[in-house]
């Protein structure tokens, strides 16, 4: 008999994709899919996935077993977040106004809003008071059946308030059930203070921010965001080489506004994924899938922007580029940390499936993060994480779209919510 000291049972469907890496192309939708289920923890790790009568026969669970009554539900994976901007201050409601009113993101942004107006804010925070901001946050993302996300600096733009951006993921992270993977986004704009001169800007980045996150391993990534308000190909290029001789891994922001070549960059760079991606040209995309590079959708911040250009979700299938979803959250461009409000639009914008956009945003986001022999579906041996959504069948995710349907997480073979 299989001790378990967690079980999951009265599961209408169980979905999940399988595996240790990313799905691409027509086997992004490949599901295993099991009716009347049940799924057993033990000390963390899921010890047995399949039928509710085998499970019944061969697992026992121990005296201090938590019992978990899906109650007719669907249990999928744990939503795998794999772009948050987390460590922020205040909220920027006023531009969300202007752009009703006309204004575009562009506008705002020549005038010294968005980004820029968060970083103001969030210089004036201190580590302990951010910390406790994004731990308030991860728990919104676990009732909202996130257990494990992706978060950035980027809203400090000088080397003490990056480090400190960092330092409050990891004090909050600390023992928090959401798994964190951590991202250094310096190179997220260029700050008021060096407008006139930045590429002692980009200098600061290459001397002060990388040597101090990579020596006191405080990120695992490095991002850069390639635009006409931010950093073109050659400094992107410039920054993120210099992060991978320190070892860290890379994450690009690329033709999200406009073709400015992220792609190409994030190909050429084998980075992990590239995302945004609405104005990717087909050789950008080619290149992608060649070299491996996972293309991270954001189409709730496609929505919120009101862009013209829907995600090119089908684009990047066809092109067989791994196709991630994710949140954007953050305060200008995407104030939303529902992974299924992700997927809702994942499909109904970005043209996914509903067993597509279940695949991108669990197995593939984890590869995505280096994370997918741990994390992203239900399977034996790897980390206890399952949501158990109140519907019959796993189409009912996006079709009854609005509402997040979530009656239970479990984290790392506890229940959490």
């Amino acid at each position: 008999m299989i001790p378990a000291d967690l079980v999951v049972s009265g599961i209408s469907e169980l979905a999940t994709p399988e595996g240790n890496t990313a799905l691409a192309g027509p086997h992004t939708g490949r599901l295993r899919i099991i009716r009347n289920a049940a799924v057993a923890c033990h000390e963390g790790k899921i010890v047995f996935v399949g039928e509710e009568a085998e499970c019944i026969e061969t697992v026992q669970p121990t005296p201090d077993c938590t019992p978990v009554d899906a109650a007719g539900g669907t249990v999928l994976p744990g939503f795998v977040d794999a772009h948050t901007h987390l460590p922020f201050a205040g909220w920027r409601e006023t531009e969300f106004d202007e752009r009703l009113k006309g204004a575009t993101y562009s506008d705002i942004a020549a005038r010294g809003g968005g980004i820029l107006s968060t970083v103001e804010a969030v210089r004036k925070m201190d580590r302990k008071s951010l910390a406790a901001t994004v731990r308030g946050r991860l728990n919104d993302l676990l009732a909202q059946g996130t257990t494990t996300a992706e978060a950035k600096s980027g809203y400090g733009l000088d080397p003490d308030a990056e480090i400190m951006q960092l330092e409050a993921l990891g004090d909050a992270a600390s023992g928090h059930p959401v798994q964190l993977a951590t991202t250094f986004l310096g190179a997220h704009t260029v700050p008021k203070e060096y407008r006139g001169r930045r590429q002692r800007y980009i200098q600061l980045i290459l001397d002060e921010m990388l040597p101090q996150v990579a020596k006191r391993r405080l990120a695992t990534f490095a991002d850069a965001f390639v635009d006409a308000h931010a950093f073109s190909v050659e400094e992107a290029r410039l920054i993120l080489e210099a992060a991978k001789g320190y070892g860290l891994k890379v994450r690009l922001h690329a033709d999200q506004l406009a073709d400015d070549g992220g792609a190409l960059l994030a190909a050429e760079l084998e980075a992990a994924s590239a995302d945004h991606l609405e104005f990717a040209s087909d050789e950008g995309l080619e290149a992608m899938a060649r070299a491996g590079t996972c293309g991270v959708l954001l189409p709730a911040a496609t929505f919120f922007l009101m862009m013209d250009r829907k995600p090119p979700g089908r684009r990047l299938l066809d092109a067989g580029v791994p196709v991630v979803v994710a949140t954007d959250f953050n305060p200008g461009t995407c104030p939303c940390e529902s992974m299924s409000a992700a997927t809702w639009f994942a499909c109904l914008t970005a043209g996914l499936s509903v067993d597509e956009a279940i695949t991108a945003t669990t197995l593939n986001a984890a590869h995505s993060l280096g994370m997918a022999d741990q994390v992203g579906s239900i399977e034996v041996g790897k980390r206890g994480d399952m949501v158990v959504h109140d519907f019959p069948n796993r189409y009912h995710l996006v079709y009854r779209f609005g509402i997040p349907r979530i009656t239970a997480v479990v984290a790392d073979g506890k229940r959490v919510v």
